[in-house]
């Protein structure tokens, strides 16, 4: 039985004075309030209407607090949250939990700032979730919410929003890193901070937040939002904001996909703004000199290399003479973002290069050695995707011969988790289907084993089997949310660095497995893509059959990856297809 009640009234100063003597609990009691308007400066590009979420002992003093606040003053409309069996850790988790439902909703502007939600456990926590979702569905009535809680959460604003929950490690590296920064800030020493972490463990997450919560310290001026409680309270402090004030700061990210996906949350994120995500290429290009780089997906930062164009080959040329003085072919994209920034962060996996384009192994792998001899390496390790755990990802790696593993290895069965291999892809196709029907954000991906002919054909198909007959995705961008993409096939280029619910992972011909030797070994005829099997006459470098095998399998290991709730999988190989039945169920 609901035992809350949510009371509503004008955000005025007689109303809450009134409000305030009807209840003890309206001045001693926690709770939480939601307050919104139309808000202060709201962007063209952002909603006219704005938010802000918070919780209190004495709602009445902070009301009154707000009420002086320029930024607050402007909201008209109060709700406070009241239920006789709330505490102080339930609040907080309310708040957090509106905090993110509201950014991923999108149809509010959300004015709080970044100051540490953390996933914290208290009594009983399981039980007062499900009142959380009785408050979102009143609120929803109430016109607060514009989608459902499946939908928020399926979609990219709530997936790379900056007020996610952080894991303790996320959140005991975020304040490492920014103590860190502050007093090589204030010192003037440059630094170099490098954080790894497998498929699901939340780079981009952190990166997103880290940006968010440098540029909300340096704006901070209003001390009656800051909570002593919060993770990053300390950072809020005199002193901090000055050593942040007129700084370049900038999230860089290789991939197109992904990069205009984070652009779509800045833009309707308070302080941030979609011209702060860049490409390695505006880096170089842009006159502007950066205090601090934020690099996610380093791993797919490029060395010198036959670009995708003409004019990225030319960029890569002139932006390295511009830099350095001369056209020096060793130089690679990371040392443009060195060489423009006086503070770096990069987040990487080297297990996710993908293409020889990629920074070399060997350079990641040096960057790691530093980083830990310096003290500035961190390892996010919870993983935050896959529900069947970090012991998922590292199974995947060892199947698909990723990690140092000899083979073969012992199969494992992960409770919970729906991972099949299927002998029909249509019965896949179906499932899948079927899952997205339910779940939503279920689609079918593969390894690039199929020439793309609907790129300049849209009337044939471009993968058939089984009697299937299937085409690649129609967008580069955003494809995972496209109307159509349920019933396309994406590639790792669509995918990588995005969540689905659900994963139907084709393993093309491109990669096999030899039963003489016990081994997988790679079609090169079968891997299509040209980019990711050319040599590179420029650096004096080919790529032998191995070298394309590692690449292979990283791609086959992301896919693998990418399913919150379960994985299916289908081989067109047949001794790849029986090798993988003794460590995949059957389905």
């Amino acid at each position: 039985m609901t035992s809350f009640e949510i009371r509503r009234l004008p955000f005025a100063r007689d109303s809450v004075s009134a409000w305030a003597s009807l209840d003890k609990r309206n001045t001693n009691w926690p709770v939480v309030y939601v307050l919104d308007g139309k808000g202060p400066s709201a962007k063209k590009n952002e909603p006219a209407r704005s938010v802000y979420v918070g919780e209190s002992i004495n709602a009445a003093a902070r009301m009154r607090q707000h009420l002086d606040s320029p930024e607050k003053n402007m909201l008209t409309n109060l709700r406070v949250i009241v239920d006789s069996s709330f505490n102080k850790s339930v609040c907080l988790d309310l708040e957090s939990f509106l905090i993110r439902m509201l950014a991923g909703d999108g149809a509010f502007r959300v004015m709080n700032r970044n100051d540490g939600i953390i996933d914290a456990d208290y009594f009983d926590r399981q039980s007062y979730r499900e009142t959380f979702s009785e408050v979102f569905d009143e609120l929803k009535d109430q016109g607060v919410f514009s989608r459902t809680i499946p939908e928020i959460e399926n979609s990219d604003l709530f997936k790379l929003s900056p007020f996610k929950a952080l894991t303790d490690d996320q959140a005991v590296a975020v304040e490492d890193i920014v103590e860190g920064l502050f007093d090589d800030l204030e010192s003037g020493v440059a630094s170099t901070i490098v954080i790894q972490g497998d498929p699901g463990t939340g780079k981009t997450i952190v990166a997103i937040f880290l940006l968010k919560l440098l540029k909300d310290i340096e704006v901070s001026t209003d001390i009656e939002d800051l909570d002593s409680d919060s993770f990053f309270s300390e950072f809020f402090a005199e002193g901090y904001r000055e050593l942040l004030t007129d700084l370049h700061i900038a999230l860089v990210i290789p991939q197109q996909s992904l990069r205009d996906s984070v652009k779509r949350v800045f833009r309707k994120t308070p302080g941030l703004g979609s011209d702060m995500v860049l490409t390695p290429y505006e880096v170089g290009e842009s006159k502007r000199e950066f205090d601090v780089l934020i690099v996610d997906e380093a791993h797919r930062l490029n060395q010198r290399a036959n670009q995708p164009s003409g004019m990225q080959n030319k960029k890569f040329k002139a932006i390295t003479e511009r830099l350095f003085g001369y056209d020096d072919v060793a130089k690679t994209q990371l040392d443009w973002i060195k060489a423009k920034s006086r503070h770096q962060i990069l987040l990487l996996d080297s297990a996710q290069s993908v293409r020889p384009a990629d920074l070399p192994s060997d350079l990641l792998a040096s960057l790691v050695n530093r980083a830990k001899a310096d003290g500035s390496h961190y390892r996010l390790a919870t993983q935050m995707r896959v529900e069947a755990g970090a012991d998922y990802v590292s199974y995947v790696r060892r199947v698909l011969g990723v990690a140092p593993s000899p083979l073969p290895i012992e199969p494992v069965a992960f409770a919970g988790y729906d991972f099949r291999l299927f002998d029909h892809l249509g019965e896949m196709r179906s499932e899948i289907e079927a899952r997205d029907a339910v779940d939503g954000l279920s689609r079918m991906v593969a390894g690039y084993a199929w020439e793309w002919k609907t790129k300049t054909d849209k009337t044939t198909f471009d993968i058939e089997l089984d009697g299937v007959s299937m085409r690649w995705n129609s967008t580069q961008t955003d494809w995972i949310a496209n109307p159509g993409s349920l019933y396309e096939v994406g590639s790792i280029h669509t995918v990588q660095g995005y969540d689905l619910n659900y994963a139907g992972v084709i393993i093309g011909p491109d990669l096999r497995f030899d039963t003489t030797s016990g081994r997988l070994i790679v079609d090169r005829k079968s891997y299509r893509d040209k980019k990711g099997k050319e040599n590179n006459p420029v650096l004096g470098k080919t790529y032998s059959d191995d070298d394309l095998l590692r690449f292979v399998t990283n791609i086959y290991a992301v896919l693998l990856t990418r399913g919150i709730r379960g994985t299916y999988v289908y081989v067109c190989d047949d001794a790849l297809r029986d090798y993988l039945r003794s460590y995949i169920p059957r389905a």
